[in-house]
């Protein structure tokens, strides 16, 4: 009974507004999203793509962290070229052009993509944990046990994907009605809304930030601790500081792009699932939800800047380290590149 009368008092909130696709923002800031997205779009859609095209001409010599790399560029490029079409056409027409039929699967689209994403990112940073702060982690993995990650991740996002489909949880229009988006405003209409909020907001959010984090820090301070060690035994290493310097960058970039994109958006959903109607601004509403469009970009630009192995390559550093035995521990972090092939040809391994 308690949960039937809380139920009958919940009114969805597209239906406060009426038409639920109707844009809520001015033309001139539909127009403005609109050349926002495409142009996140192109550059996430070629990037990836990019990353994709050069591993399909050397996939049977890809590593284990490169596999999954290259997954987290699938998702990433599932989600530029699935989603960011609908949104962008929808704010060029002022409002949402493609029914319930379209928001469905676009909301789907773009949260198993953008889960797929965020759970690739994090067995990638937990891999590059056990890898250098755990020696004996890489001597095991094998392209099976790649694989068979992969597998759990497209799984594990295709779970909680078709969860709303089949009827726990629902896809709904966006606050600002061009877009669509998991409704999380089912948390205000009964216990099994609240359920399946917490359970995405944990699971496909607050986990993932808590193992990068977690990771990337961790990996912070081993290098770190690494290079005093080699500083203190021969005085020529100390260019390796440069790869250690470009190490530090790569962790910090990846977990500041990840914590920019989805932390405003995660903060928004909850105040948005569980604050008073209307507690969010509609124009407030529509910055995190833009950010966390942006995130499938960040990977390939960070690629690019941060080239460790051509930057290693150059150096002299892994020619003294590669002559020194005791120096093994800081040696694992990057690997040896004496059988690697050339940079044009290789992906990042991060």
């Amino acid at each position: 009974m308690e949960n039937d009368t809380w139920h009958q008092a919940y009114v969805p909130h597209y239906l406060l507004r009426g038409d639920p696709f109707a844009s809520k923002l001015s033309p001139e800031a539909d127009i403005v999203a609109a050349f926002y997205v495409c142009i996140i779009g192109v550059m996430s859609a070629t990037g990836n793509g990019y990353v994709i095209y050069m591993s399909i001409k050397r996939k049977t010599k890809l590593k284990p962290p490169e596999l999954m790399t290259v997954n987290l560029a699938i998702f990433d490029f599932g989600i530029s070229v699935t989603g960011k079409p609908f949104f962008v056409v929808s704010s060029f027409s002022h409002r949402w052009l493609f029914g319930w039929e379209g928001c469905s699967f676009y909301g789907f689209a773009g949260f198993f993509f953008g889960c797929g994403s965020l759970i690739t990112m994090t067995m990638v940073s937990l891999d590059r944990y056990l890898k250098i702060c755990h020696l004996s982690y890489g001597t095991w993995l094998k392209r099976h046990h790649a694989f068979l990650v992969l597998a759990f991740i497209w799984l594990y996002a295709a779970f909680w994907a078709t969860m709303p489909l089949l009827g726990w949880g629902n896809y709904a229009p966006e606050p600002f009605g061009t877009s669509c988006t998991l409704d999380w405003w089912l948390a205000q209409a009964s216990v099994s809304g609240q359920s399946f909020v917490l359970s995405i907001l944990f699971f496909c959010l607050i986990l993932p930030t808590i193992v990068i984090v977690f990771s990337y820090v961790k990996i912070i301070f081993k290098v770190k601790s690494s290079a005093k060690e080699i500083s203190n035994l021969d005085a020529r290493v100390n260019k390796s500081q440069n790869l250690e310097m470009k190490l530090t960058k790569v962790a910090m970039l990846i977990c500041a792009g990840f914590l920019i994109a989805w932390i405003p958006y995660a903060v928004v959903s909850v105040v948005s699932a569980f604050g008073e109607p209307d507690s969010v601004p509609i124009p407030v509403s529509v910055v995190p939800t833009l950010l966390a469009k942006s995130s499938a970009m960040y990977n390939p630009m960070i690629y690019q800047l941060v080239d460790l192995k051509k930057s290693c390559a150059k150096s002299s550093c892994f020619k003294v380290l590669e002559k020194r035995s005791n120096l093994r521990e800081f040696y694992s972090i990057a690997g040896s590149l004496k059988n690697a092939p050339p940079a044009k040809d290789s992906l990042v391994e991060m």
